[in-house]
């Protein structure tokens, strides 16, 4: 059965404003008026400042404020900490984080301190762009301990993905898991998720996929649990551990806002539970997304709310890359009355691009109709950043 009224569908093009700052450009190269001597404590502020700046790319605003927590004193060892770190492919650019967040590595010992760290990552297997990526995502990285810390957080971990590449993976997603207290709150979680039932290979697939769940305090980890038991999600399933991941990752306040925007549509209390438990992951998605998500499916293509329960899978989507391409194919259809038997609106949107283009296209070969879906397919203009 066909239903589908299509209100209005505006696709303006967005003119994208590269403005260069020039006055941002700066210098990266190290300061060639102060090499290794000390300066007097009223000249060592504007070194610190000048360094952080200059070196190390960080604005006059962020290097003031950096600078109240690092006193270069000498370019000695900063100049052989970023030499260290540029020859294992950190750009400016991830130099400029790493300070940022940690302005105190500039005075470690980079040879005695952050080289054996850095050949420790490479060993099991952080190289290349990987390297700088997950060292600048978490700033107490490279300065936690190697031999009480770096090593049996990994040793630990290794313990449940069991290979190096499954650990990088886990790095990845979240370089949290290389914070104190880690293995008491993990272990306490995880023991936590076998007194209810969940077995061993799905709490592995939390590890693997949000692994920061499992870093939630222990009573907060228990009331995640409950909640998503007395939701109706059954712990041997692989359902409650997604369940599981998607509250522990949203938080009281932003799960209340995101339910609150979906009820606001609607849906009832039984409908947000039925859509939550068919497709748990809307509730990752951003309260702007929902927001933007379901005006467009409602108001404007005047879709009901109950079709969004039925196929919540359709919150996932990206508006500019799946939503509208077809959307305008579809539009096309109607207006040129070709035949359309049983169109599923809701069904041609979650299809996959592969069977979409071989069960739509296919079917309208109508030259309208292809030009509306690949033009706005390829379209390097988007309507709506998500």
């Amino acid at each position: 059965m066909f239903r589908f009224i299509y209100k209005t569908l505006i696709v303006q093009q967005r003119t994208i404003d590269f403005n260069i700052n020039y006055s941002n450009v700066r210098y990266l190269q190290t300061l060639q008026s102060v090499n290794s001597i000390a300066a007097p404590t009223g000249d060592r502020q504007s070194l610190t400042v000048s360094y952080l700046s200059n070196a190390c790319g960080l604005s006059l605003e962020k290097a003031i404020k950096a600078s109240k927590l690092v006193d270069i004193k000498s370019t000695e060892k900063p100049n052989s900490v970023l030499q260290l770190l540029r020859s294992h492919g950190f750009a400016t650019s991830h130099i400029t984080s790493l300070v940022s967040k940690n302005p105190s590595i500039l005075l470690a010992d980079a040879n005695k301190n952050l080289k054996p760290k850095i050949e420790y990552f490479e060993s099991v297997g952080i190289r290349g762009p990987d390297l700088p990526r997950i060292l600048c995502s978490n700033k107490s990285f490279l300065m936690s301990s190697l031999k009480n810390h770096i090593i049996p957080t990994f040793d630990f971990l290794k313990g449940f993905v069991k290979t190096n590449e499954n650990l990088i993976s886990v790095l990845k997603r979240s370089t949290r898991v290389i914070g104190a207290h880690v293995q008491k709150l993990m272990v306490s979680n995880m023991n936590t998720l076998r007194a209810h039932g969940v077995p061993d290979p799905h709490i592995l697939r939390l590890i693997m996929r949000q692994p920061q769940s499992l870093l939630l305090s222990p009573d907060m980890f228990e009331k995640v649990v409950n909640a998503i038991k007395e939701m109706g999600f059954e712990p041997t399933r692989r359902s409650f551990i997604m369940g599981v991941r998607a509250m522990s990752t949203c938080g009281k306040a932003k799960w209340e806002s995101k339910k609150e925007i979906l009820m606001s549509y609607g849906w009832s209390e039984s409908d947000f539970l039925l859509a939550f438990k068919r497709q748990t992951m809307i509730m990752v998605c951003s309260v702007m997304k929902i927001r933007i998500l379901m005006d467009f499916f409602v108001e404007k293509m005047g879709l009901k709310s109950s079709d969004i329960v039925r196929c919540p899978n359709l919150l996932l989507l990206s508006l500019e890359r799946r939503i509208i391409p077809r959307v305008s194919a579809l539009k096309v259809v109607m207006s040129k009355n070709l035949p359309k038997n049983d169109i599923d609106v809701v069904c041609y949107l979650n299809m996959s691009k592969k069977v979409f283009e071989k069960k739509f296209l296919t079917c309208y070969t109508d030259p309208e109709v292809m030009e509306a879906y690949k033009s706005l397919l390829h379209s390097r203009d988007p309507v709506i950043g998500l």
